[in-house]
């Protein structure tokens, strides 16, 4: 279970534009599956499957999602070098594989291989806050 505030909430409606010089890309943030990262390129997969695939590194994107979405980062985060994923899609870390799975919209899980052990455990210790956290505030509000 996470806690979402309403803050997370209003993130999620927010939108994402990504320009090059011949396109000019417009995606609501919760739509966003995950990032990853391929040299100077970087492939954008959304929760209903669709990609799209940019000349910019993962790095500019990292820039362009502070600069555009204040407080992204508590949905979007960024798991070692190559990817960002969308945090509230995540159902299952399992470190000695190296593996992430994700939720599509429809409910279909969609693997993630080959990323490194330590920034999955971050990410693994991470969510364990943020749900002792949930609980706390939770616990609070009923007394």
């Amino acid at each position: 279970m996470f806690f979402n505030d309403n803050r997370e909430d209003s993130i999620m409606d927010r939108y994402l534009v990504i320009k090059t010089r011949d396109e000019l890309l417009r995606i609501r943030i919760g739509q966003i599956l995950y990032f990853e990262a391929d040299r100077n390129y970087t492939k954008l997969v959304l929760a209903n499957g669709i990609q799209f695939t940019f000349a910019i590194n993962i790095g500019k994107i990292v820039e362009i999602l502070e600069k555009q979405v204040a407080g992204c980062n508590s949905i979007l985060i960024r798991v070692g070098k190559s990817h960002i994923i969308n945090k509230n899609r995540i159902l299952q870390i399992n470190i000695p594989k190296q593996k992430l799975i994700l939720l599509t919209q429809d409910e279909k899980p969609r693997e993630l291989v080959d990323i490194s052990k330590d920034p999955l455990k971050a990410l693994k210790n991470t969510l364990e806050e943020e749900m002792m956290k949930g609980e706390e505030a939770l616990k609070n509000a009923a007394e």
